[in-house]
């Protein structure tokens, strides 16, 4: 599985990093996979490798670039949750629209999107702004109850914990209830349950996470 380095323009001109995972077999679609904040770390490589396994061929944007050029963080410790939410914050919704349009831009169709956390919230505004993205895949992402008003352009899933202590389920229940073009799973797990290697991790919701956003992108190409 051949992983790259490369460097794109953003629709507004920046110039940023990003990674390239080539897919395995024939190649199913292109896929924009957007970090946590902890930016392209081992978690993130290893889950562009799990979908280019699948098929599809990954593009991982730095996401805080303008902010910390390759930037990244292996620990979630408050110091580097303060650091990397205070990129987040810093770099708006956006700049970080034009940069994931230019990962877009740089795919061949049909292209996917997926994040967790921060990247979660990410693909679903990706979803609702641009154009080009067949499906999208978030999951939890901290920022879809305030977005409850926004209407996605294509099928989206959203995937949360029902034990998130960072995402209160009312919240998760009124944007369910709001977006009925949405269809939203609560697994029976806490937040970042997709990551391996970290307290909240739980294989059984990971793996129905997995196999729901690849049946997602399987279907809308259908």
């Amino acid at each position: 599985m051949t992983v790259t380095s490369l460097t794109l323009t953003s629709r507004d001109g920046f110039e940023f990093g990003a990674v390239r995972v080539e897919p395995k077999g024939a190649r199913k679609g292109g896929l924009v996979l957007v970090q946590e904040i902890f930016g392209i770390n081992s978690f993130m490589l290893d889950a562009a490798k799990r979908f280019a396994a699948e098929g599809y061929e990954v593009i991982v944007p730095s996401m805080f670039d303008r902010q910390k050029p390759g930037f990244s963080r292996e620990d979630h410790s408050p110091e580097a949750i303060v650091e990397g939410g205070g990129y987040a914050r810093a770099n708006g919704l956006d700049a970080a629209m034009s940069d994931i349009g230019a990962c877009v831009d740089a795919l061949e169709r049909p292209v996917f999107i997926t994040g967790f956390c921060y990247g979660g919230s990410m693909a679903f505004v990706a979803a609702c702004r641009l154009r080009g993205i067949v499906a999208a895949s978030a999951y939890y992402g901290s920022l879809l109850p305030a977005l409850k008003d926004s209407e996605p352009r294509c099928p989206v899933i959203a995937h949360f914990g029902r034990h998130d202590a960072h995402i209160p389920l009312d919240g998760v229940e009124a944007f369910d209830a709001a977006r009925h073009d949405v269809t939203v799973y609560a697994y029976d797990a806490g937040h970042g349950f997709a990551r391996k290697r970290y307290e909240d991790y739980d294989a059984a919701s990971d793996a129905l996470a997995f196999k729901r956003t690849l049946d997602l992108f399987s279907d809308a190409v259908r």
